[in-house]
């Protein structure tokens, strides 16, 4: 168990080998890294969406400086090394966004380990991942969800420099504001599955998913998008 009370990946007893340039681990060391796991079902559409809008959008503010964010998804019921739809690659092109070389997976332990931050479809998949264990309640949240704690942070109380420790910061306070901070409904809080629906449903999930995480990847790099 970790000090933060996620699993440990491997076997018993096993060494973390340092990585070139810092000790793993080091808030804001060169080798710190804050990941984010999106989630969805299938790891096709949505979380697959999510996963290169999130991408683009850090590059888009920071460039190299956002390496040490690294966002990656998966599925409850993921389909195994599946393509992303062709939809939602689509709708990602439309977006200036790069589906290139996705490949699908299912949710596993050590994905929900290794995340700082889980930001789920909906809240069925929110519970999924809270169910798993590893201490992952404090960090996953719907992906609306996210976004509307996100907007009553006063980002300037955030630490400046490293983009990993500013994520950690922003992660904590968020999830200290649940419970105060309510959906205005259920459904405020869910992204739903366009799977099977034609282009121009895809494209409008696409445009709720960048809508939601326009202020957060703001809120994580400190820099406004540029139109």
């Amino acid at each position: 168990m970790t000090p933060d009370g996620r699993g440990i990946r491997g076997y018993e007893g096993a060494l973390s080998v340092p990585a070139p340039g810092g000790v793993p681990g080091t808030p804001g060391g060169p080798a710190d890294v804050f990941r984010v796991l999106h989630v969805c079902t299938g790891n096709v559409c949505r979380s697959p969406m999510a996963e290169r809008l999130m991408r683009h959008g850090l590059a888009q503010r920071v460039g190299k400086a956002g390496a040490g964010i690294v966002v990656e998804s998966a599925g409850t019921w993921g389909h195994e090394g599946a393509p992303m739809e062709a939809h939602a690659a689509a709708v990602l092109t439309e977006f200036g966004a790069d589906p290139a070389g996705f490949v699908g997976r299912e949710l596993l332990d050590d994905h929900v380990i290794d995340a700082d931050l889980v930001l789920t479809a909906t809240r069925d998949h929110r519970a999924q991942v809270i169910s798993m264990g590893h201490a992952a309640g404090l960090r996953t949240f719907t992906l609306k969800e996210f976004t509307r704690l996100v907007r009553a942070i006063d980002t300037a109380t955030l630490p400046e420099g490293s983009v990993t420790v500013r994520a950690r910061a922003l992660v904590q306070a968020a999830a200290a504001l649940r419970g105060w901070l309510l959906a205005p409904s259920p459904d405020a809080d869910e992204v739903h599955d366009p799977y099977g629906a034609p282009v121009g449903y895809f494209r409008s999930i696409g445009e709720e998913i960048q809508a939601a995480l326009d202020p957060v990847v703001t809120a994580l790099t400190g820099v406004t998008a540029t139109v």
